[in-house]
């Protein structure tokens, strides 16, 4: 090839102008993670507290990388269907996801201790998994099968009835009810009740068809997907709940490997930091949730150290029973869980 003037000159002055725009330079070499997730979308300021974790981790993380890794979040399982997401985390087919663990135990059963009737029962105690023993071993489990905690995010959970309030086992006799994982499940049919299963986007088809009559899910949930249209008695989760569950912000092995040593270490750092707002976020929905119920109508209950202890007595010898029996891992996993007070 033969190079002329005009094309040295113009090889030159593109050259010296990528040179002077370290922007453009970042902009090309930038690595664009995907984040998808289930619930409503909004802001860094509004919406449902989830999307607003997800964006405040890719605000965040652009921020301390100086733009090398971006975050573009999907909201509302518009990148995925919401039970695809764990197994795309583990194939690599997703960099990340903030997901109900529980959803992920029909692939990993160890991940069922996410939502196990009243095991974890206020946020204090939730607050101690990521340094006990029980946390340390759940996230290796979880990386051994190629996804990686970045954020714990742990919601407490509230009960929407369409009939009368539930406050103890035995008022789901003969409820349709939705209780979000497996464990929970077993301890609604023990206790008579007839157990519908679906991810919490589906909750409000579910209870305004009659499929369902009664919900539990994370406050956050139950204000993001309006089913206080359709509630007359609510058993808030402010304070204790027998319904606990972790959310965490997670990251795909495969994607998290692929990073700098740099970008590594601003997503750990990232993700720890993110963990405080998220314990305020959803305290404050706990709160939230009775005024947004209040106003539509719907009877508020709470929940006592008596009630729990009821659910405790009814998931021993049914949700936590079966779960320890899966395997010589998941009944490792419940003694450590049972150990933080």
């Amino acid at each position: 090839m033969i190079v002329t003037r005009r094309r040295l000159i113009g090889t030159a002055a593109a050259g010296a102008g990528l040179i002077a725009c370290p922007a453009v330079l970042r902009a090309q070499g930038a690595k664009v993670l995907r984040l998808s997730h289930q619930f409503p979308g909004g802001t860094l300021e509004q919406g449902d507290a989830r999307d607003r974790i997800c964006r405040r981790f890719g605000a965040e993380i652009e921020k301390r990388t100086g733009g090398s890794l971006t975050v573009q979040v999907y909201p509302g399982s518009s990148l995925m269907k919401t039970l695809a997401q764990f197994s795309a985390l583990r194939k690599g087919a997703l960099d990340m996801s903030l997901i109900p663990l529980s959803y992920a135990g029909g692939e990993v059963p160890e991940a069922n201790l996410a939502l196990m009737p009243a095991l974890v029962t206020n946020y204090d105690q939730a607050a101690k998994w990521r340094t006990a023993r029980v946390g340390e071993e759940l996230a290796k489990t979880l990386a051994d099968k190629g996804v990686i905690i970045v954020t714990w995010v742990w919601q407490s959970g509230a009960v929407a009835s369409r009939v009368h309030p539930i406050l103890l086992p035995a008022d789901v006799k003969g409820v349709k009810i939705r209780g979000g994982g497996r464990e929970m499940d077993l301890v609604f049919q023990a206790s008579g009740g007839i157990v519908s299963t679906m991810p919490s986007s589906e909750m409000y088809i579910g209870m305004q068809t009659g499929a369902l009559e009664a919900a539990v899910s994370a406050s956050t949930s139950l204000i993001s997907f309006r089913l206080d249209e359709l509630t007359k008695n609510l058993t808030a989760g402010r304070g204790r709940s027998f319904w606990f569950i972790l959310e965490p912000l997670m990251i795909s092995k495969a994607t998290f490997d692929a990073l700098t040593p740099e970008q590594r270490q601003a997503v750990r750092e990232v993700g720890q930091e993110l963990e405080a707002f998220s314990f305020a976020a959803a305290k404050a929905d706990d709160e939230e949730i009775t005024k947004v119920y209040a106003a539509r109508g719907a009877k508020i209950h709470d929940l006592t150290g008596e009630h729990i202890e009821k659910w405790r007595e009814a998931a021993r010898p049914t949700a936590w029973k079966d779960f320890a029996a899966k395997n010589a891992r998941t009944a490792e996993l419940l003694k450590l869980a049972e150990e933080v007070a």
